[in-house]
């Protein structure tokens, strides 16, 4: 039997020599293996920006004139008693025995304390807490800071009613490492299982259920490993591995799940097995393509911001939906013509009748009737519903979650709390305030760097200020601790009112230039980037879409259509996460921390990804309707066939997409329960009220218009998403 399209001629070529497939793709799984082994070598949790920003310009400043802020140590170490003071001999001892053993730590360049350099700002105002700042010199920031750590642990343990923590820069950027990668693990061990079970449920044997969750972790290795690879050129962020094993999950076990159920499908209306792999071949591989070209489109959206997240996410996503598709369109194959109608093995008998492959269902009948009965009435509730849910959205607050949102178990968090109640977490990364002159010793610059000194001394925010200028007298420096979390709205608040109002006071009239910099100013940078770049991303993932769904499905009709319920999900699914991890409703019956942010790169990420992955759903329905009208012209019985032949399958696919995102939102992060809660909630949405309520509903009521495609389009090349299926196939479903 011939069958035309790329896809079919990919399914039959692999289901013809499964053995060779096979043994190719375990080389390449060996390989990605390989070069996945390496991915930590090659991310990191800094944040860059590569649009020059005035935090930016301050820290260029400070490098070209003063080689650098060598003023911020790599961590802090500070040191608290319940019933001693520093002036007390037991605790110098502690604190000195603390000092020793930093010091012969090989990745130590310098550590201060106030006995041995008589600095007697190291101790606090009641005197019974002390801080040492660590230099760190190594080349392995993790493996160094993790060092310091737990030396620094030993003086508590040996010395009771002494409390020991370490945090500062290094610190945090370990803790958010370790944090993220416990996450990675905790969403494994719930997503995997969870998605198991689903597909146990939908196809009722342990094989079939089990080569989604097989395939979806080749995926995943295979695109890791690529990351390895660009990882040495490119910058990449730790989240990365985090969001590639989330996509890699949903989509590769997703993409096999259709193939697999098209495949089961046909065998059950008589086509032999090579038939059926070439019938799967030509529709549900066709599909996947097809969707995974949208989704791909709709992630590479996020490589145009101009930071290394969105950058790293984009890619890694990308390359996982490459690889999850490539799977499905060559290694399934393959094993369905090795295993055959073993893929049904072992059957579980209570769930026999439910799982025969065959679309009808008695559930999906009665619900698609009812929908179809009262289409006006179905497209304006579900319509209000989405719109409503989209409300407390406008009133969204956005910034970076910093050392406040991590665990408050974690060493740096314990020690960032410690640092703010002896004496302020501004010392983990001050204000930078740097003045640019032709002489900043001149008497008016040097008026007016004195008049901000004095108006930071009177802002309860900002702490004592220090001066420091160039050997050339071209650059000062002027460094002052903020209150709170640099990420928090306290300390952003205090550096708006830094640049609006102190800044543009002290220096009215001065020819000077002047820049904010530290973590700060960069967050409050970052979202202004961010919110600049929004529209542009917008507009060019809706409208690539637009085209390709155009060409897809021939008809103007279907992508507008597709765009207005994409955004109505995504809206409902922003509005959610405001309501939940903003103001707190409902948060701790889901397990989250009520925070005051959204954190910024969430809102932006999930409409790429979202808009992406709700394609999967649109294309695979649409495919089955269109399907169905070439064959019959009968637009309704076209929707009611289609919507019922795919509604379980997506259902199905949408619980294992929440199993996969909800074993994220479970995590200790804040920003990774964001994501999470915001993906599962949105292809919930969608995957329900959209795909089963709303879109029936609307076709209903467009009729043929549903394919309406202008004259002046007609030479569209013709790529139908449904490809060629074969006739033995449909005279086989109508009997």
């Amino acid at each position: 039997m011939a069958h035309r399209g790329l896809t079919a001629r990919l399914a039959l070529a692999s289901a013809s020599r499964p053995w060779l497939t096979v043994g190719l793709w375990v080389v390449v799984f060996l390989v990605g293996g390989f070069l996945a082994s390496g991915i930590g070598d090659v991310v990191d949790t800094e944040f860059k920006q590569y649009v020059e920003t005035d935090s930016d310009r301050a820290l260029d400043l400070v490098d070209e004139h003063l080689g650098g802020d060598e003023q911020s140590p790599s961590a802090i170490i500070v040191v608290r008693s319940g019933n001693l003071t520093a002036d007390d001999d037991e605790f110098r001892a502690v604190v000195e025995d603390l000092e020793a053993r930093l010091s012969a730590l090989p990745e130590v360049e310098q550590v201060m304390s106030a006995y041995s350099s008589g600095d007697q700002s190291l101790v606090s105002s009641d005197g019974d807490a002390t801080i040492l700042p660590v230099f760190i010199g190594g080349d392995d920031p993790d493996s160094d800071v993790e060092a310091v750590i737990d030396t620094a642990r030993a003086p508590a343990e040996a010395y009771p009613g002494f409390e020991v923590a370490t945090t500062g820069e290094q610190s945090i950027n370990f803790a958010f490492n370790e944090t993220a990668a416990h996450d990675l693990e905790r969403a494994e061990l719930f997503g995997i299982p969870a998605a198991l079970v689903i597909l146990i449920l939908v196809f009722g044997a342990l094989v079939a259920a089990g080569i989604p969750i097989i395939l979806g972790v080749l995926a995943i290795v295979v695109a890791i490993g690529v990351s390895a690879v660009v990882g040495q050129f490119l910058d990449l962020s730790v989240f990365l591995i985090n969001f590639v094993t989330t996509i890699g999950l949903a989509v590769g076990i997703d993409y096999s799940l259709l193939i697999i159920q098209r495949f089961r499908e046909e065998r059950s209306n008589g086509l032999e097995k090579i038939d059926a792999i070439g019938a799967a071949g030509a529709t549900a591989s066709r599909a996947i393509m097809f969707s995974g070209m949208a989704v791909v489109i709709a992630l590479a959206g996020m490589l145009i911001v101009p930071n290394n997240i969105f950058r790293s996410l984009s890619a890694g996503a990308i390359f996982v939906v490459i690889a999850a598709v490539l799977v499905g369109l060559t290694l399934l194959p393959a094993i369905l013509a090795i295993l055959g109608d073993r893929i049904n093995a072992p059957r579980l008998g209570f769930l026999r009748r439910r799982t025969s492959g065959r679309p009808a269902g008695r559930f999906w009948q009665r619900m698609i009737s009812v929908v179809m009965a009262h289409p006006v009435v179905s497209v304006v509730a579900s319509t209000a519903l989405l719109a409503g849910l989209s409300i407390p959205y406008f009133t969204i607050e956005l910034g970076f979650n910093g050392v406040s949102t991590l665990p408050a178990h974690t060493e740096a968090a314990r020690g960032f709390a410690m640092l703010e109640e002896e004496f302020s977490g501004g010392r983990v990364s001050p204000a930078e305030i740097v003045v640019e002159a032709d002489d900043v010793h001149a008497p008016q610059v040097a008026a007016a760097i004195e008049e901000l000194s004095r108006l930071l001394a009177d802002d309860e925010v900002f702490g004592a200020p220090t001066i420091e200028a160039s050997p050339g007298g071209e650059l000062a420096l002027i460094s002052t601790p903020v209150r709170g979390d640099p990420q928090g709205d306290l300390a952003e608040d205090a550096i708006d009112r830094l640049r609006g109002d102190h800044i543009p006071s002290a220096f009215a009239g001065v020819n000077a230039n002047v820049f904010v910099g530290g973590d700060s100013a960069e967050s409050i940078d970052g979202v202004a980037i961010l919110l600049d770049y929004t529209p542009i991303v917008l507009g060019f993932v809706l409208a690539l879409s637009f085209l390709i769904l155009l060409v897809v499905f021939r008809s103007i009709v279907v992508p507008a259509k597709a765009i207005v319920m994409n955004l109505l999900s995504v809206g409902a699914s922003y509005g959610l996460l405001v309501l939940v991890f903003q103001h707190g409703v409902l948060n701790e019956v889901f397990g989250f921390r009520q925070v005051d942010i959204i954190e910024a790169w969430v809102p932006l990420f999930l409409f790429a990804t979202l808009f992406g992955l709700s394609m999967d759903y649109h294309v695979f329905l649409l495919s089955r309707i269109r399907e169905r009208f070439d064959q019959t012209g009968d637009n309704a019985e076209s929707v009611v066939h289609g919507v019922r032949s795919t509604a379980g399958i997506i259902t199905g696919a949408a619980l294992i997409m929440v199993a996969v995102f909800g074993g994220f939102a479970s995590g200790e992060m804040v920003m990774l329960q964001q994501m999470g809660f915001g993906l599962a909630v949105a292809i919930l949405l969608d995957a329900t009220i959209v795909r089963i309520v709303l879109v029936p509903a609307s076709m209903q009521l467009l009729g043929r218009w549903n394919w309406y495609l202008p004259s002046w389009l007609e030479w569209l090349p013709d790529v139908s998403v449904e490809g060629a299926r074969p006739r033995q196939a449909t005279q086989a479903t109508e009997a």
